[in-house]
């Protein structure tokens, strides 16, 4: 098997937080609680849950944008856990991020052949001319022109935006992309063509990615594998395919069944599976399975230990203790009609 360019194990990442201005004490809030995975070279995998549920701070922590509380991130064979800066200096040449906020991300006093070119310098330093072409270059790739070279971030659109923060993250040619909901901010139409973007970005060069997104339809277009997070731990992955036709957790079949369908008809006849209640506070999690609280399947034997991890199918993997619930022939089927 190709090695891993990245392998996570046990990951987690708390925070400290007061529980109340005339309490005691604090909470450590678990946003991330004992994650484990791996991404192939070229591979795209999908991590999906809702607002909250830790996404984003797996993939900084990733990175080591922030620091992880324990757990071990290994990087093209390289155990980076606590690498100290200078080598993750080195290392940001190989793992690159692009940001859901495309105008936050850019330095608003900076022109384009600057932001874009502070990039080219991790990879040493290039004569004016030949740097100035491979920034046209890049955003030519990327769609844009060299027209664009002076022109600030506030003169380009949210999609032009982001296609300058894929640009950069693409000038130092990473081995991983991590993109953190790098479409939530656009509107739909420019959504497709970011992700249209992104998708033959990829298959061209062939980059490794985590694709982080609460949006199912936007992961099922781009990712490998699918991976779904709540309350900051993985309750279930599979391969896309298999996730969408079989989901097998509760949770993963809760949000299929709210995903927007195009076609009316389609979406009167699923089923839908509507979860009770708020998302629990990451600072005092459900005891045993943490998804119970709001579970319509849950049982009395859910409370007690965490469930374990389990392969469920070839190369399927969840976290629950029953296997009697029907296994997705709604999606199935609205899945084989809308194709």
């Amino acid at each position: 098997m190709t090695e891993a360019i990245l392998e996570v194990t046990n990951l987690r990442k708390h925070y400290t937080s007061t529980r109340g201005l005339f309490s005691r004490g604090s909470a450590p809030v678990k946003a991330v609680d004992d994650v484990s995975f791996s991404i192939a070279p070229g591979e795209v995998l999908g991590l999906v849950g809702e607002s909250g549920s830790g996404k984003s701070t797996v993939g900084r922590t990733v990175l080591r944008l922030h620091e992880p509380t324990s757990g071990t991130i290994r990087f093209g064979g390289e155990d980076i856990t606590k690498a100290p800066a200078g080598r993750m200096r080195e290392l940001r040449r190989e793992m690159q991020i692009v940001f859901q906020d495309p105008f936050g991300s850019l330095n608003p006093r900076s022109r384009v052949s600057e932001i874009i070119g502070e990039a080219l310098d991790l990879l040493g330093s290039l004569p004016r001319d030949q740097k100035r072409d491979r920034v046209v270059d890049l955003l030519q790739q990327v769609g844009l022109s060299g027209d664009h070279l002076r022109r600030f971030p506030h003169e380009f659109s949210g999609g032009q935006r982001q296609r300058l923060g894929i640009a950069r993250a693409l000038a130092v040619r990473p081995k991983l992309i991590v993109a953190d909901e790098p479409v939530a901010a656009l509107d739909v139409s420019i959504q497709a063509q970011i992700m249209n973007l992104l998708v033959d970005l990829q298959r061209e060069i062939g980059v490794a990615m985590l694709f982080i997104s609460h949006d199912l339809g936007l992961v099922e277009f781009i990712a490998d594998r699918v991976m779904v997070m709540y309350l900051g731990r993985i309750v279930e992955v599979a391969p896309a395919r298999d996730i969408y036709a079989n989901p097998r957790h509760p949770y993963t079949k809760a949000l299929l069944s709210a995903a927007p369908v195009a076609d009316p008809r389609l979406a009167k006849r699923r089923e839908r599976i509507l979860l009770q209640g708020e998302l629990p506070s990451p600072a005092n999690p459900p005891s045993g399975c943490t998804f119970r609280t709001r579970c319509p399947f849950a049982l009395p034997e859910c409370a007690g230990e965490r469930p374990a991890y389990r392969k469920v199918a070839d190369q399927h993997f969840h976290a629950c203790i029953r296997d009697d619930i029907a296994g997705g022939e709604e999606v199935r089927e609205v899945m084989a009609l809308a194709t």
